[in-house]
Protein backbone atom coordinates (compact mmCIF):
# COMPACT_ATOMS: atom_id res chain seq x y z
CA UNK A 1 0.00 0.00 0.00
CA UNK A 2 1.39 3.60 -1.07
CA UNK A 3 -0.19 6.58 0.37
CA UNK A 4 2.03 9.57 -0.11
CA UNK A 5 1.16 13.16 -0.49
CA UNK A 6 4.45 15.33 -1.24
CA UNK A 7 4.52 19.66 -2.15
CA UNK A 8 6.77 20.25 -4.94
CA UNK A 9 7.83 22.45 -7.80
CA UNK A 10 6.60 21.71 -10.92
CA UNK A 11 9.03 20.73 -14.05
CA UNK A 12 7.76 20.93 -17.33
CA UNK A 13 7.13 17.25 -19.48
CA UNK A 14 8.62 16.58 -21.90
CA UNK A 15 6.13 13.75 -23.95
CA UNK A 16 9.00 12.02 -25.78
CA UNK A 17 8.10 9.32 -28.51
CA UNK A 18 7.41 9.88 -31.96
CA UNK A 19 4.18 8.41 -33.33
CA UNK A 20 4.05 5.49 -35.61
CA UNK A 21 3.76 6.77 -39.19
CA UNK A 22 3.70 3.68 -41.38
CA UNK A 23 4.43 0.00 -41.38
CA UNK A 24 7.93 -0.99 -40.11
CA UNK A 25 9.77 -3.66 -40.06
CA UNK A 26 12.25 -4.91 -37.10
CA UNK A 27 14.73 -6.83 -37.84
CA UNK A 28 17.65 -8.82 -37.42
CA UNK A 29 16.83 -9.90 -33.59
CA UNK A 30 16.51 -12.86 -31.55
CA UNK A 31 12.66 -12.61 -30.29
CA UNK A 32 11.29 -14.49 -27.65
CA UNK A 33 8.04 -14.82 -26.88
CA UNK A 34 5.46 -17.00 -24.76
CA UNK A 35 2.60 -19.21 -27.15
CA UNK A 36 -1.23 -19.96 -25.92
CA UNK A 37 -0.01 -22.69 -23.85
CA UNK A 38 3.05 -21.10 -22.03
CA UNK A 39 5.77 -22.46 -24.11
CA UNK A 40 8.26 -20.05 -26.09
CA UNK A 41 8.44 -19.16 -29.49
CA UNK A 42 11.19 -17.94 -31.32
CA UNK A 43 11.12 -15.20 -34.52
CA UNK A 44 13.86 -13.15 -36.22
CA UNK A 45 11.66 -9.98 -37.34
CA UNK A 46 8.52 -8.27 -36.65
CA UNK A 47 6.08 -6.05 -39.28
CA UNK A 48 4.36 -3.21 -37.13
CA UNK A 49 1.15 -1.69 -39.04
CA UNK A 50 0.44 2.39 -39.12
CA UNK A 51 -2.01 1.27 -36.45
CA UNK A 52 1.15 0.48 -33.73
CA UNK A 53 -0.08 -3.39 -33.96
CA UNK A 54 1.93 -6.34 -35.39
CA UNK A 55 1.10 -7.35 -38.52
CA UNK A 56 3.07 -10.36 -38.93
CA UNK A 57 6.15 -12.18 -36.99
CA UNK A 58 8.55 -13.33 -39.79
CA UNK A 59 10.92 -16.25 -39.15
CA UNK A 60 14.70 -16.38 -40.49
CA UNK A 61 13.05 -18.27 -43.65
CA UNK A 62 10.40 -16.04 -44.42
CA UNK A 63 10.53 -13.67 -47.18
CA UNK A 64 10.77 -10.27 -45.98
CA UNK A 65 8.24 -7.69 -47.31
CA UNK A 66 9.08 -5.02 -49.75
CA UNK A 67 6.83 -2.03 -49.60
CA UNK A 68 8.10 -0.87 -46.02
CA UNK A 69 8.41 2.51 -44.79
CA UNK A 70 10.67 2.06 -42.09
CA UNK A 71 13.36 -0.74 -41.24
CA UNK A 72 15.24 -1.07 -37.87
CA UNK A 73 18.41 -3.36 -37.93
CA UNK A 74 17.95 -4.97 -34.30
CA UNK A 75 21.51 -5.95 -34.95
CA UNK A 76 21.19 -9.44 -33.59
CA UNK A 77 20.16 -8.34 -30.41
CA UNK A 78 17.21 -10.02 -28.09
CA UNK A 79 13.30 -8.67 -27.84
CA UNK A 80 11.15 -9.93 -25.33
CA UNK A 81 7.75 -8.67 -25.10
CA UNK A 82 6.78 -5.42 -23.06
CA UNK A 83 7.06 -6.88 -19.26
CA UNK A 84 3.94 -6.26 -17.31
CA UNK A 85 3.88 -5.39 -13.93
CA UNK A 86 1.06 -6.74 -12.32
CA UNK A 87 1.80 -5.00 -8.87
CA UNK A 88 2.63 -1.91 -8.14
CA UNK A 89 1.86 2.07 -7.22
CA UNK A 90 2.84 4.14 -10.52
CA UNK A 91 2.23 7.75 -8.57
CA UNK A 92 3.96 6.28 -5.36
CA UNK A 93 6.73 5.40 -7.95
CA UNK A 94 7.24 9.13 -9.30
CA UNK A 95 6.09 10.88 -5.57
CA UNK A 96 9.22 8.50 -4.16
CA UNK A 97 11.64 9.56 -6.85
CA UNK A 98 11.11 12.97 -6.57
CA UNK A 99 11.12 13.30 -2.70
CA UNK A 100 13.27 12.04 0.33
CA UNK A 101 13.80 8.37 0.09
CA UNK A 102 15.49 6.21 2.79
CA UNK A 103 15.64 3.04 1.37
CA UNK A 104 18.89 2.74 0.53
CA UNK A 105 20.06 3.88 4.35
CA UNK A 106 21.48 0.58 5.84
CA UNK A 107 21.52 2.14 9.65
CA UNK A 108 19.09 4.33 11.81
CA UNK A 109 22.13 6.74 12.08
CA UNK A 110 22.45 7.03 8.33
CA UNK A 111 18.94 7.81 8.09
CA UNK A 112 19.40 10.75 10.30
CA UNK A 113 21.42 12.19 8.51
CA UNK A 114 20.12 11.63 5.32
CA UNK A 115 16.66 13.68 6.88
CA UNK A 116 18.88 16.21 8.53
CA UNK A 117 20.62 16.62 5.11
CA UNK A 118 17.30 16.85 3.47
CA UNK A 119 15.92 19.50 5.67
CA UNK A 120 18.36 21.87 5.25
CA UNK A 121 18.35 21.78 1.62
CA UNK A 122 14.84 22.22 1.41
CA UNK A 123 13.94 25.02 4.05
CA UNK A 124 11.05 26.32 2.20
CA UNK A 125 9.04 23.07 2.93
CA UNK A 126 6.65 23.09 5.23
CA UNK A 127 6.82 19.32 6.17
CA UNK A 128 9.28 16.90 5.44
CA UNK A 129 7.38 13.76 3.77
CA UNK A 130 9.25 10.62 2.50
CA UNK A 131 9.44 6.90 2.56
CA UNK A 132 11.41 3.49 2.18
CA UNK A 133 12.62 3.37 5.98
CA UNK A 134 13.27 -0.35 7.23
CA UNK A 135 13.76 -1.04 10.92
CA UNK A 136 14.69 -4.58 9.92
CA UNK A 137 17.66 -3.54 7.66
CA UNK A 138 19.13 -1.40 10.08
CA UNK A 139 19.50 -4.10 12.37
CA UNK A 140 17.46 -1.92 15.02
CA UNK A 141 15.52 -4.76 16.84
CA UNK A 142 12.49 -2.28 17.04
CA UNK A 143 10.69 0.48 15.42
CA UNK A 144 12.80 4.27 15.72
CA UNK A 145 10.67 6.79 17.59
CA UNK A 146 9.85 10.62 17.28
CA UNK A 147 12.75 11.86 19.83
CA UNK A 148 15.06 10.21 16.85
CA UNK A 149 13.56 12.42 14.60
CA UNK A 150 13.37 15.47 16.75
CA UNK A 151 16.52 15.71 16.94
CA UNK A 152 17.42 15.71 13.59
CA UNK A 153 14.14 17.59 12.72
CA UNK A 154 12.51 19.13 15.30
CA UNK A 155 11.01 22.87 13.83
CA UNK A 156 8.70 21.10 11.36
CA UNK A 157 6.08 17.99 10.81
CA UNK A 158 8.08 15.37 9.67
CA UNK A 159 6.26 11.91 7.97
CA UNK A 160 8.24 9.03 6.81
CA UNK A 161 6.45 6.33 5.73
CA UNK A 162 7.93 2.39 5.83
CA UNK A 163 9.24 1.18 3.21
CA UNK A 164 6.07 -1.46 2.58
CA UNK A 165 3.68 1.52 3.04
CA UNK A 166 2.12 0.02 6.16
CA UNK A 167 3.42 1.90 8.93
CA UNK A 168 4.43 5.66 9.35
CA UNK A 169 7.41 7.23 11.11
CA UNK A 170 6.53 10.68 12.74
CA UNK A 171 8.50 13.31 15.09
CA UNK A 172 6.91 15.15 17.81
CA UNK A 173 5.61 18.14 15.89
CA UNK A 174 3.46 15.90 13.34
CA UNK A 175 1.96 14.14 16.30
CA UNK A 176 0.96 17.72 17.88
CA UNK A 177 -0.51 18.53 14.31
CA UNK A 178 -2.24 15.24 14.49
CA UNK A 179 -3.78 15.95 18.22
CA UNK A 180 -2.24 12.44 18.83
CA UNK A 181 -1.78 11.82 22.65
CA UNK A 182 -1.49 8.99 24.96
CA UNK A 183 -5.33 9.70 25.62
CA UNK A 184 -5.72 8.80 21.73
CA UNK A 185 -7.23 5.24 21.62
CA UNK A 186 -5.86 2.87 18.66
CA UNK A 187 -8.37 3.16 15.45
CA UNK A 188 -10.08 -0.29 13.92
CA UNK A 189 -7.68 -1.75 11.79
CA UNK A 190 -4.44 0.32 13.20
CA UNK A 191 -2.38 0.20 15.99
CA UNK A 192 -0.29 3.27 17.80
CA UNK A 193 3.34 2.25 18.91
CA UNK A 194 3.60 3.29 22.59
CA UNK A 195 6.34 3.66 24.57
CA UNK A 196 7.46 0.40 27.03
CA UNK A 197 5.24 0.16 29.82
CA UNK A 198 2.83 3.77 29.02
CA UNK A 199 0.21 4.99 26.61
CA UNK A 200 2.42 7.44 25.34
CA UNK A 201 2.96 7.15 21.37
CA UNK A 202 6.57 6.46 20.51
CA UNK A 203 6.10 8.20 17.01
CA UNK A 204 5.04 4.79 14.60
CA UNK A 205 1.94 4.12 13.43
CA UNK A 206 0.79 0.95 11.71
CA UNK A 207 -2.09 0.57 9.15
CA UNK A 208 -4.86 2.51 9.74
CA UNK A 209 -3.42 4.32 12.32
CA UNK A 210 -0.97 6.21 9.81
CA UNK A 211 -4.03 8.78 8.91
CA UNK A 212 -3.95 9.95 12.22
CA UNK A 213 -0.67 12.02 10.83
CA UNK A 214 -1.34 11.65 6.73
CA UNK A 215 -4.49 13.03 6.76
CA UNK A 216 -2.85 16.34 7.72
CA UNK A 217 -0.29 16.50 5.11
CA UNK A 218 -0.52 19.18 2.23
CA UNK A 219 -2.69 18.17 -0.90
CA UNK A 220 -1.18 17.22 -3.83
CA UNK A 221 -1.84 19.99 -6.62
CA UNK A 222 -3.11 18.63 -10.24
CA UNK A 223 0.70 19.59 -11.51
CA UNK A 224 2.18 17.83 -8.86
CA UNK A 225 0.66 14.22 -9.85
CA UNK A 226 1.22 15.33 -13.37
CA UNK A 227 4.73 15.44 -12.86
CA UNK A 228 4.57 12.26 -10.55
CA UNK A 229 3.41 10.40 -13.37
CA UNK A 230 5.73 11.52 -15.97
CA UNK A 231 8.68 10.66 -13.92
CA UNK A 232 6.62 7.23 -13.21
CA UNK A 233 6.75 6.83 -16.84
CA UNK A 234 10.22 7.32 -17.36
CA UNK A 235 11.42 5.33 -15.06
CA UNK A 236 8.92 2.14 -16.03
CA UNK A 237 10.09 2.70 -19.50
CA UNK A 238 13.91 2.67 -18.87
CA UNK A 239 13.61 -0.77 -17.03
CA UNK A 240 11.01 -2.60 -19.96
CA UNK A 241 8.18 -1.87 -18.33
CA UNK A 242 5.47 -1.25 -20.68
CA UNK A 243 2.19 -2.30 -18.50
CA UNK A 244 1.18 -2.13 -15.08
CA UNK A 245 -1.47 -3.06 -12.69
CA UNK A 246 -1.56 0.23 -10.82
CA UNK A 247 -2.94 -1.12 -6.83
CA UNK A 248 -5.01 1.29 -5.74
CA UNK A 249 -5.90 4.06 -8.01
CA UNK A 250 -7.45 7.07 -6.82
CA UNK A 251 -9.78 9.33 -8.11
CA UNK A 252 -6.99 12.55 -8.52
CA UNK A 253 -4.30 9.73 -10.14
CA UNK A 254 -7.13 8.58 -12.90
CA UNK A 255 -7.35 12.20 -13.63
CA UNK A 256 -3.69 12.53 -14.27
CA UNK A 257 -3.81 9.61 -16.44
CA UNK A 258 -6.78 10.65 -18.19
CA UNK A 259 -4.94 14.14 -18.66
CA UNK A 260 -1.87 12.76 -20.24
CA UNK A 261 -4.16 10.62 -22.54
CA UNK A 262 -6.02 13.60 -23.48
CA UNK A 263 -2.70 15.62 -24.23
CA UNK A 264 -0.70 12.85 -25.99
CA UNK A 265 1.99 12.01 -23.65
CA UNK A 266 0.29 8.80 -21.93
CA UNK A 267 3.03 6.10 -22.77
CA UNK A 268 2.54 3.18 -20.49
CA UNK A 269 -0.63 0.63 -20.29
CA UNK A 270 -2.52 1.06 -17.27
CA UNK A 271 -4.76 -1.42 -15.52
CA UNK A 272 -6.33 0.77 -12.79
CA UNK A 273 -7.44 -1.03 -9.55
CA UNK A 274 -9.69 1.52 -7.79
CA UNK A 275 -8.48 2.48 -4.14
CA UNK A 276 -11.50 1.25 -2.86
CA UNK A 277 -14.80 0.76 -3.60
CA UNK A 278 -16.10 4.67 -3.43
CA UNK A 279 -12.89 5.20 -6.29
CA UNK A 280 -14.45 2.51 -8.10
CA UNK A 281 -17.61 4.31 -8.09
CA UNK A 282 -15.84 7.50 -9.31
CA UNK A 283 -14.33 6.13 -11.67
CA UNK A 284 -16.25 3.64 -13.17
CA UNK A 285 -19.37 4.50 -12.30
CA UNK A 286 -21.73 1.43 -13.58
CA UNK A 287 -19.05 -0.71 -14.19
CA UNK A 288 -15.03 -0.96 -15.84
CA UNK A 289 -14.47 1.70 -18.20
CA UNK A 290 -13.73 0.74 -21.73
CA UNK A 291 -9.97 0.50 -23.19
CA UNK A 292 -9.34 4.11 -23.63
CA UNK A 293 -6.30 5.62 -25.73
CA UNK A 294 -5.56 2.74 -27.93
CA UNK A 295 -5.30 0.14 -24.85
CA UNK A 296 -3.55 2.62 -22.76
CA UNK A 297 -5.68 2.90 -20.06
CA UNK A 298 -8.78 0.43 -18.34
CA UNK A 299 -10.32 0.77 -14.98
CA UNK A 300 -10.48 -2.93 -14.18
CA UNK A 301 -11.91 -2.78 -10.37
CA UNK A 302 -11.01 -2.21 -6.94
CA UNK A 303 -7.97 -3.27 -4.70
CA UNK A 304 -9.34 -3.96 -1.38
CA UNK A 305 -7.01 -4.21 1.92
CA UNK A 306 -7.33 -7.02 4.14
CA UNK A 307 -4.37 -6.89 6.58
CA UNK A 308 -0.90 -5.32 6.52
CA UNK A 309 2.95 -6.29 6.42
CA UNK A 310 5.19 -8.68 7.88
CA UNK A 311 7.56 -5.74 8.67
CA UNK A 312 5.38 -4.04 10.90
CA UNK A 313 3.56 -7.03 12.26
CA UNK A 314 0.29 -6.00 10.69
CA UNK A 315 -0.03 -9.39 8.67
CA UNK A 316 -2.57 -11.10 10.13
CA UNK A 317 -1.70 -14.85 10.77
CA UNK A 318 -3.77 -17.92 12.67
CA UNK A 319 -1.27 -18.10 15.24
CA UNK A 320 0.91 -15.27 17.26
CA UNK A 321 4.21 -13.76 15.71
CA UNK A 322 7.16 -15.61 16.63
CA UNK A 323 8.63 -12.71 17.67
CA UNK A 324 6.27 -11.45 19.50
CA UNK A 325 4.10 -13.72 21.40
CA UNK A 326 0.24 -12.66 21.39
CA UNK A 327 0.17 -10.47 18.44
CA UNK A 328 -1.67 -12.10 15.40
CA UNK A 329 -1.96 -9.04 12.95
CA UNK A 330 -4.08 -6.74 12.12
CA UNK A 331 -7.10 -7.19 10.15
CA UNK A 332 -8.83 -4.07 8.21
CA UNK A 333 -11.71 -5.83 7.47
CA UNK A 334 -14.37 -8.21 9.22
CA UNK A 335 -15.36 -11.25 7.37
CA UNK A 336 -18.63 -9.84 6.65
CA UNK A 337 -17.02 -6.04 5.48
CA UNK A 338 -14.82 -8.15 3.23
CA UNK A 339 -17.45 -10.19 1.56
CA UNK A 340 -20.07 -6.97 1.42
CA UNK A 341 -17.10 -4.38 -0.73
CA UNK A 342 -16.57 -7.80 -2.82
CA UNK A 343 -20.18 -8.45 -3.29
CA UNK A 344 -20.80 -4.42 -4.12
CA UNK A 345 -17.45 -4.88 -6.61
CA UNK A 346 -18.56 -8.47 -8.32
CA UNK A 347 -22.22 -6.89 -8.75
CA UNK A 348 -21.52 -4.62 -11.37
CA UNK A 349 -18.80 -7.08 -12.85
CA UNK A 350 -15.80 -5.01 -11.41
CA UNK A 351 -12.73 -7.75 -10.93
CA UNK A 352 -12.02 -7.70 -7.44
CA UNK A 353 -8.08 -7.72 -5.94
CA UNK A 354 -7.59 -8.57 -2.07
CA UNK A 355 -4.11 -7.59 -0.06
CA UNK A 356 -3.68 -10.66 1.64
CA UNK A 357 -0.10 -11.38 3.19
CA UNK A 358 -0.80 -13.54 6.02
CA UNK A 359 -2.03 -16.54 6.13
CA UNK A 360 -5.44 -15.87 7.95
CA UNK A 361 -5.72 -12.94 5.41
CA UNK A 362 -5.65 -15.66 2.67
CA UNK A 363 -7.97 -18.25 3.73
CA UNK A 364 -10.29 -15.39 4.84
CA UNK A 365 -10.29 -13.98 1.06
CA UNK A 366 -10.50 -17.86 -0.55
CA UNK A 367 -13.03 -18.24 1.67
CA UNK A 368 -14.69 -15.30 0.60
CA UNK A 369 -14.55 -16.16 -2.65
CA UNK A 370 -15.73 -19.99 -2.41
CA UNK A 371 -18.65 -18.04 -1.00
CA UNK A 372 -19.60 -15.49 -3.57
CA UNK A 373 -18.73 -17.49 -6.75
CA UNK A 374 -21.54 -19.32 -7.14
CA UNK A 375 -23.50 -16.16 -6.79
CA UNK A 376 -21.49 -14.10 -9.19
CA UNK A 377 -20.70 -16.90 -11.86
CA UNK A 378 -18.66 -16.37 -14.95
CA UNK A 379 -14.95 -15.20 -15.74
CA UNK A 380 -14.48 -13.11 -12.72
CA UNK A 381 -10.65 -14.02 -12.28
CA UNK A 382 -10.63 -13.04 -8.39
CA UNK A 383 -7.37 -11.90 -7.41
CA UNK A 384 -4.93 -12.22 -4.61
CA UNK A 385 -2.47 -9.58 -4.19
CA UNK A 386 0.58 -10.51 -2.67
CA UNK A 387 -0.14 -14.23 -1.43
CA UNK A 388 3.04 -14.19 1.02
CA UNK A 389 2.20 -16.37 4.20
CA UNK A 390 -0.29 -19.23 2.99
CA UNK A 391 -1.24 -22.31 5.07
CA UNK A 392 -0.22 -25.58 2.99
CA UNK A 393 -3.41 -27.00 3.71
CA UNK A 394 -5.20 -23.71 1.50
CA UNK A 395 -3.04 -23.98 -1.60
CA UNK A 396 -4.79 -26.10 -3.44
CA UNK A 397 -8.13 -23.64 -2.71
CA UNK A 398 -6.42 -20.83 -5.33
CA UNK A 399 -6.82 -23.74 -8.24
CA UNK A 400 -10.88 -24.02 -7.49
CA UNK A 401 -11.87 -20.86 -8.73
CA UNK A 402 -9.01 -19.96 -10.75
CA UNK A 403 -7.92 -17.61 -8.50
CA UNK A 404 -4.52 -15.37 -9.62
CA UNK A 405 -1.48 -15.47 -7.15
CA UNK A 406 -0.20 -11.88 -7.75
CA UNK A 407 2.60 -12.14 -6.46
CA UNK A 408 6.04 -10.00 -6.52
CA UNK A 409 9.60 -12.09 -6.77
CA UNK A 410 11.90 -10.02 -5.01
CA UNK A 411 9.66 -9.61 -1.63
CA UNK A 412 11.04 -13.00 -1.01
CA UNK A 413 14.78 -12.41 -1.44
CA UNK A 414 14.21 -8.89 0.53
CA UNK A 415 12.28 -10.59 3.22
CA UNK A 416 13.42 -14.06 3.91
CA UNK A 417 15.47 -13.18 7.18
CA UNK A 418 12.75 -11.40 8.41
CA UNK A 419 10.09 -13.76 7.60
CA UNK A 420 12.24 -16.59 9.60
CA UNK A 421 12.19 -14.14 12.45
CA UNK A 422 8.36 -13.63 12.31
CA UNK A 423 7.35 -16.87 11.58
CA UNK A 424 9.88 -19.27 12.62
CA UNK A 425 11.10 -22.63 11.05
CA UNK A 426 8.31 -24.58 11.61
CA UNK A 427 5.62 -22.20 9.94
CA UNK A 428 7.70 -21.53 6.33
CA UNK A 429 6.23 -24.08 4.26
CA UNK A 430 3.98 -22.44 2.56
CA UNK A 431 6.07 -18.67 2.42
CA UNK A 432 6.00 -17.41 -0.99
CA UNK A 433 5.60 -20.29 -2.20
CA UNK A 434 5.29 -19.67 -6.40
CA UNK A 435 5.34 -22.80 -7.58
CA UNK A 436 3.29 -24.55 -5.39
CA UNK A 437 0.66 -22.44 -5.67
CA UNK A 438 1.21 -22.91 -9.88
CA UNK A 439 1.41 -26.24 -9.91
CA UNK A 440 -1.73 -26.52 -8.08
CA UNK A 441 -3.64 -25.13 -11.12
CA UNK A 442 -3.82 -21.00 -10.21
CA UNK A 443 -2.79 -18.53 -12.52
CA UNK A 444 0.62 -17.03 -11.80
CA UNK A 445 1.37 -13.27 -12.07
CA UNK A 446 4.27 -11.40 -11.04
CA UNK A 447 5.45 -7.58 -10.20
CA UNK A 448 7.51 -5.87 -8.26
CA UNK A 449 5.28 -3.68 -5.33
CA UNK A 450 7.42 -0.47 -6.28
CA UNK A 451 7.93 1.81 -4.88
CA UNK A 452 8.37 -0.72 -2.02
CA UNK A 453 11.01 -2.71 -4.15
CA UNK A 454 12.67 -1.83 -7.08
CA UNK A 455 10.47 -1.90 -10.50
CA UNK A 456 14.16 -3.79 -12.12
CA UNK A 457 11.90 -6.93 -13.87
CA UNK A 458 15.28 -8.79 -13.97
CA UNK A 459 15.89 -8.60 -11.07
CA UNK A 460 12.58 -10.44 -10.69
CA UNK A 461 13.04 -12.83 -12.79
CA UNK A 462 16.30 -14.14 -11.54
CA UNK A 463 14.69 -14.27 -7.70
CA UNK A 464 11.93 -15.91 -9.43
CA UNK A 465 14.09 -19.12 -10.63
CA UNK A 466 16.78 -18.89 -7.90
CA UNK A 467 15.17 -17.59 -4.94
CA UNK A 468 18.54 -15.77 -4.43
CA UNK A 469 19.11 -11.97 -3.68
CA UNK A 470 21.62 -10.13 -5.76
CA UNK A 471 24.80 -11.37 -3.42
CA UNK A 472 23.90 -15.10 -4.86
CA UNK A 473 22.42 -15.48 -1.17
CA UNK A 474 21.46 -18.24 0.58
CA UNK A 475 23.66 -20.62 -1.71
CA UNK A 476 21.60 -23.15 -3.28
CA UNK A 477 18.55 -20.38 -2.73
CA UNK A 478 15.73 -20.35 0.07
CA UNK A 479 13.23 -22.73 -0.19
CA UNK A 480 14.43 -23.91 -3.36
CA UNK A 481 11.82 -26.14 -4.19
CA UNK A 482 9.72 -23.03 -4.43
CA UNK A 483 11.60 -21.77 -7.67
CA UNK A 484 9.67 -21.51 -10.80
CA UNK A 485 11.31 -21.92 -14.80
CA UNK A 486 12.68 -19.44 -16.50
CA UNK A 487 10.00 -19.83 -19.23
CA UNK A 488 7.30 -19.47 -16.15
CA UNK A 489 8.71 -16.28 -14.65
CA UNK A 490 8.70 -14.42 -18.12
CA UNK A 491 4.98 -15.82 -19.00
CA UNK A 492 4.32 -14.39 -15.66
CA UNK A 493 5.72 -10.97 -16.55
CA UNK A 494 4.31 -10.99 -19.87
CA UNK A 495 1.23 -12.72 -21.44
CA UNK A 496 0.04 -13.68 -17.44
CA UNK A 497 -0.10 -11.03 -16.61
CA UNK A 498 -1.56 -9.67 -19.39
CA UNK A 499 -4.93 -12.05 -18.98
CA UNK A 500 -4.70 -11.08 -15.47
CA UNK A 501 -5.69 -7.61 -16.38
CA UNK A 502 -8.32 -8.89 -18.85
CA UNK A 503 -5.70 -7.81 -21.52
CA UNK A 504 -5.24 -11.11 -23.74
CA UNK A 505 -5.24 -10.46 -26.95
CA UNK A 506 -4.51 -6.71 -26.96
CA UNK A 507 -0.73 -6.67 -25.16
CA UNK A 508 1.25 -8.89 -23.19
CA UNK A 509 2.16 -11.34 -26.25
CA UNK A 510 4.26 -11.13 -29.65
CA UNK A 511 1.91 -12.36 -32.16
CA UNK A 512 -0.22 -10.52 -35.09
CA UNK A 513 -3.16 -8.76 -34.10
CA UNK A 514 -1.61 -7.89 -30.89
CA UNK A 515 0.05 -4.13 -30.27
CA UNK A 516 3.67 -3.98 -30.72
CA UNK A 517 5.10 -3.80 -26.99
CA UNK A 518 8.36 -5.40 -27.05
CA UNK A 519 12.26 -4.42 -25.15
CA UNK A 520 14.91 -4.86 -27.03
CA UNK A 521 17.91 -6.04 -24.37
CA UNK A 522 21.74 -6.54 -24.69
CA UNK A 523 21.38 -10.36 -23.54
CA UNK A 524 19.46 -13.87 -23.57
CA UNK A 525 16.96 -14.28 -20.34
CA UNK A 526 16.88 -17.65 -20.97
CA UNK A 527 20.25 -18.25 -21.12
CA UNK A 528 21.96 -15.62 -18.89
CA UNK A 529 23.28 -16.56 -15.59
CA UNK A 530 21.12 -15.53 -12.65
CA UNK A 531 24.06 -12.50 -12.03
CA UNK A 532 24.35 -11.81 -15.66
CA UNK A 533 20.54 -11.53 -15.74
CA UNK A 534 20.24 -9.18 -13.15
CA UNK A 535 22.73 -6.67 -14.92
CA UNK A 536 20.37 -6.80 -18.30
CA UNK A 537 20.72 -3.53 -20.25
CA UNK A 538 17.34 -2.66 -21.73
CA UNK A 539 18.43 -0.82 -24.96
CA UNK A 540 14.96 0.00 -26.58
CA UNK A 541 11.30 0.42 -25.41
CA UNK A 542 8.56 0.40 -27.57
CA UNK A 543 5.08 0.82 -26.94
CA UNK A 544 2.26 0.34 -29.47
CA UNK A 545 5.33 0.59 -32.36
CA UNK A 546 5.95 3.88 -30.89
CA UNK A 547 9.98 3.44 -29.16
CA UNK A 548 10.45 5.59 -26.53
CA UNK A 549 13.87 4.66 -24.76
CA UNK A 550 16.89 3.91 -27.01
CA UNK A 551 20.51 4.10 -25.54
CA UNK A 552 23.51 4.24 -27.32
CA UNK A 553 25.01 0.61 -27.22
CA UNK A 554 28.31 -1.03 -28.52
CA UNK A 555 27.22 -3.05 -32.36
CA UNK A 556 26.92 -6.61 -32.22
CA UNK A 557 26.32 -9.24 -29.15
CA UNK A 558 28.36 -8.48 -25.45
Amino acid sequence: MIRLAFPMLLIALCCGGAPARADTLVDNIQGITIDADGDIETFTGLVIDDDGQIKDVLDRRDKRPREIDFQVDGEGRFVIPGIIDSHLHVMGIGLAALTLDLSDTASLEEAQAKIAEYAAANPERRWIVGRGWNQEKWGLGRFPTAAELDAVVADRPVWLERVDGHAGWANSAAMRLGNVDEATPDPSGGRIVRAAGTRQPSGVFIDAASELIASHLPALRPEDRDLAFQKAQEILLRNGITAVADMGTTIEDWQSYRRAGDAGWLKIRIMAYAAGTGAMELIGGPGPTPWLYDDKLRLNGVKLYLDGALGSRGAWLKQSYADDPGNTGLPLLTGSQLRNLMSRAALDKFQVAVHAIGDAANAEVLGAIEELAPTYPGDRRWRIEHGQVVDPADISRFARHGVIASMQPVHQTSDRQMAEQRLGPARLEGAYAWRSIAEAGAPLVFGSDAPVESPDPFAGLAAAFTRRDAQGQPFGGWRPAEAVSRERALAAFTSSGAHAGFAEGRFGRLVEGERADFVIIDRDPLLSTPEDLRGTKVIETWVGGQRFVQRDMPSGND
